[in-house]
């Protein structure tokens, strides 16, 4: 009886034990979020402390955990953010505990060295080992598409910005600024929001890229015309590769946790092993050496087979050697492809711009991006890719349907209020007001209608010749026409008593593939010594100049008429027909031989002559950035740093509208960049010309000196006006910035953030004797004398400082040669202001 018993109760607990089991587990899940963004938390860990059950959120932050009953709290932890822990609900089996994780200030533990060797050191030499095959850029071809999603907010709203009018007529548009906070209840003021919709390509051979923008939604504070910012919010200008050794973000180029020098710049940990998305992955945390350096701290899942990454997570924080910035965040997640290679599906990056001042607000700025239909390996014709990023005509007209249909994941309902919020914003008068300062500032115009009057930094100026010079000038804007652009200016000296004007006339035949032709008129006064073509990029140098003591003024009568067009993608070809005259405001001679252009054999001295000049350009480059706006294009540099090359010839036609001259004119100009590892990135500038005609020195190379206070790249920074002039020369500028490789590691001087930077200037030309001899003789006998080079190049070489207060940089200059010219400085500083991150 009692082994019935026995056998009657065994029976029963093995009923008994599956409800057993059912009732000891609950299954938790929830949602991870950032307390200072209100974003979900990739990649979070969710644990019970001192047991293996575990595991981590996705992309958007949720997670899904089941685990036994038993256990009393449930853990979250990221890297950089505090510990959270929450206790499990009893008696359910299901509950929901989200989690809100705040940043965690943390200095980088002291790294001990243990005889045995780092485990994280050997997955990340399989890492180094198959970063190749790994690689998206190892594909032959590649295309996907992309749905991307821009939000930027005004933060850390002061209480002193609080009191301000513009805030309290800001407030009125809703109830309160945390109708769009995050779930830590700081207000956030929306600014700008965008959401495009595109199908990205690139091919390996030749190396091509395409992103065809079908859908564009934007609005914000200050964007009156969304087709500037319709071409920036694509992927191709938020593309990660942390393959590449170096990530470029704000214009800076960060160290990729697995670049090739990883253990130089990085100390590394495994943290954990788990099954993401079914696969075997490492958990590797990693933080820079340096804190100051530009390098990630974060973590990364790497893939156990391939070692490939599988998620990351990185973070620059504050300490770090950039400007304006408080944090930049960038998460990925990768997929692996058929021939195993790994593409990001899913990016989401932030970029929090700190206070300038202490009562001034933040920016933050949100990114997120998500990839689909991804096909790899067929690439297309090259015919194609003729257009780096092309905007179809109906993109910013798309309804409200087809962004719920192509969305590729759902928005908050907060995320859809904010575009209303935004318009109700802009269109307070006291915020108009506020836009339309900043626009001035910056664009240096005031719209007014179809017309942009300016620009304001030319309106006044003091010289020796014109004495005071009062400018007023005018440019048609898109509102006037997308074809057709005019532009035009008046000016007056009081004591050359002259009226100077221009006038331009332009037609846009295409956008596409950019095609314009115009027609100018100019009756100005300008600088034999300041060649204003060459110095557009630095109008601070150019508006100096014009004050004070003008360089060999003369008065030009100026016409000319020019094509532009793109014969192909990133081969340009300009045409230009001009003819000007040159008439000395200061009556000096310069001595012109007739015999050596015809059989004539008398001398003619002469301070006047006319000129007419065919110029024709050829302009090859690889993957430029250019950009509409309205109707100028803009130029953002080459992807992967591809160079610049432009080849020029100029025609002097004798007889033509009266000119006195016939020559030929060769240049080649050659401009790129390049990163030097660790040691920041190189910049160089190389010319090189040749002129085939002995003529008046003012049509020759005017080498342009510098004897004003500012830093100019176009400029020799310790030559004189008139020092140098050439009919064949070579020159190279060359500049380095060393970022804060070497201030980092000093104390005391790292607090400031100041940054290192070199600088040469190189110059070798020849001047023939039928040129020298038709140099004035006053020219060639005065203290300013022009000299022509002898067996060495003009080199100065330069040293600096920059970020000083974030915006100021000094430069320290030395001379190498030709140190005996009469009057020349040796040693100078130059002083220059630059926005730079």
């Amino acid at each position: 009886m009692k082994g019935y018993l026995n056998y009657k109760l065994i029976f029963f607990l093995i009923i008994l034990t599956p409800c057993i089991s059912v009732a000891q587990t609950i299954k938790l899940k929830g949602k991870i979020i950032d307390g200072e963004t209100g974003e979900g938390m990739p990649f979070a860990s969710i644990y019970i402390k001192n047991t293996d059950a575990g595991t981590s959120s996705d992309f958007e932050g949720f997670y899904t955990l089941t685990v036994s009953s038993n256990y009393d709290s449930l853990t979250v932890y990221n890297m950089g953010y505090a510990m959270k822990a929450k206790a499990i609900p009893k008696g359910v089996e299901e509950a929901v505990l989200n989690f809100q994780l705040e940043s965690e200030i943390s200095s980088v533990d002291e790294v001990i060295v243990q005889p045995t060797e780092n485990p994280a050191w050997a997955i990340m030499r399989n890492v180094i080992k198959n970063k190749d095959k790994n690689d998206i850029r190892r594909l032959d071809a590649y295309e996907y598409e992309t749905y991307n999603r821009l939000e930027v907010s005004v933060d850390n709203i002061s209480d002193r910005l609080k009191k301000r009018k513009i805030y309290q007529k800001i407030a009125e548009v809703y109830d309160s600024a945390k109708a769009v906070a995050g779930e830590d209840g700081k207000p956030v003021i929306p600014m700008f929001i965008s959401e495009s919709i595109s199908n990205y390509y690139h091919r390996r051979n030749p190396d091509m890229t395409k992103e065809l923008i079908h859908g564009v939604r934007v609005t914000g504070v200050g964007v009156e015309d969304g087709s500037v910012v319709s071409q920036l919010i694509g992927t191709s200008f938020q593309n990660y590769n942390f393959y590449k050794n170096a990530v470029s973000v704000v214009q800076k180029d960060f160290l990729s946790p697995i670049a090739d020098s990883w253990q130089v710049f990085y100390e590394y940990e495994l943290e954990d092993s788990a099954f993401i998305d079914s696969q075997w992955c490492y958990k590797l945390t990693f933080h820079p050496k340096q804190s100051k350096d530009l390098a990630f701290t974060g973590m990364m899942w790497i893939h156990d087979t391939t070692f490939a990454i599988k998620q990351i997570d990185v973070k620059v924080g504050k300490e770090a050697n950039i400007n304006f910035i408080e944090k930049v965040k960038i998460q990925q997640e990768f997929q692996q492809m058929s021939n195993g290679a790994w593409i990001p599906i899913k990016t989401r990056a932030l970029l929090d711009i700190d206070e300038i001042t202490k009562n001034s607000p933040g920016l933050l700025a949100k990114f997120y991006s998500s990839s689909k239909d991804i096909k790899i390996n067929q690439p297309k014709d090259e015919k194609f890719y003729d257009q780096l990023i092309e905007v179809e005509s109906d993109a910013m007209v798309q309804s409200s349907d087809y962004w719920e249909q192509k969305r590729h994941d759902s928005i908050t309902e907060s995320e859809k209020n904010m575009y209303a919020m935004i318009d109700s914003i802009k269109n307070v008068p006291l915020v108009k007001s506020y836009i339309e300062i900043v626009n001035i500032a910056i664009n240096g115009y005031k719209r007014i209608g179809k017309i942009d009057f300016g620009p304001y930094l030319a309106l006044y100026s003091y010289n020796n010749v014109e004495g005071n010079r009062i400018r007023l000038g005018f440019k048609t804007n898109i509102d006037f026409s997308r074809k057709w652009v005019i532009k035009a200016y008046g000016a007056y000296g009081t004591k050359d008593t002259k009226f100077k004007y221009s006038g331009s006339v332009s037609y846009i035949f295409s956008k596409k593939r950019w095609t314009e032709a115009g027609i100018e008129y100019r009756k100005d006064i300008e600088m034999v010594a300041i060649n204003p073509e060459r110095l557009g990029s630095n109008p601070l140098f150019l508006t100096y100049a014009q004050w004070g003591t003008l360089q060999g003024p003369f008065y030009k009568e100026f016409a000319q008429v020019y094509f532009n067009t793109e014969l192909k993608k990133d081969f340009g070809l300009k045409v230009k027909l001009r003819n000007w005259d040159f008439n000395p405001a200061d009556p000096f001679d310069f001595d012109y031989y007739p015999k050596l252009y015809s059989n004539g054999d008398t001398s003619i001295t002469s301070n006047y002559f006319r000129t007419t000049e065919l110029i024709t350009e050829l302009r090859l480059t690889k993957d430029e950035i250019l950009l509409q706006n309205d109707n100028e294009r803009l130029s953002f540099g080459t992807k992967n740093n591809w160079p610049i090359i432009a080849l020029r010839h100029v025609y002097g036609m004798k007889g033509v509208l009266g000119s006195d001259f016939e020559y030929h004119k060769l240049y080649l100009f050659f401009n790129h960049s390049f990163r030097v590892g660790a040691l920041g990135r190189s910049y160089y500038d190389f010319t090189a010309g040749k002129i085939f005609t002995p003529l008046p020195y003012p049509l020759l190379e005017v080498h342009i000196g510098n004897r004003s206070p500012f830093y100019s790249t176009a400029a020799y920074n310790l030559m004189n006006y008139f020092e140098f002039v050439s009919d064949q020369f070579i020159s190279l500028n060359y500049r380095h910035y060393f970022e804060g490789l070497f201030f980092n590691r000093i104390p005391l001087i790292k607090k400031l953030k100041w940054r290192f930077l070199v600088s040469a200037n190189l110059l070798y030309g020849y001047l023939d004797q039928k040129n020298i001899d038709l140099i004035p003789y006053s020219m060639r006998m005065s203290n300013h004398s022009i000299n022509k080079f002898g067996d060495l190049p003009y080199v100065e070489v330069g040293y600096g400082i920059e970020n000083i207060f974030k915006i100021f940089r000094v430069d320290f200059f030395h001379r190498l040669t030709y140190n005996d010219h009469p009057n020349v400085r040796n040693f100078g500083v130059k002083f220059s202001a630059q926005f730079r991150f």
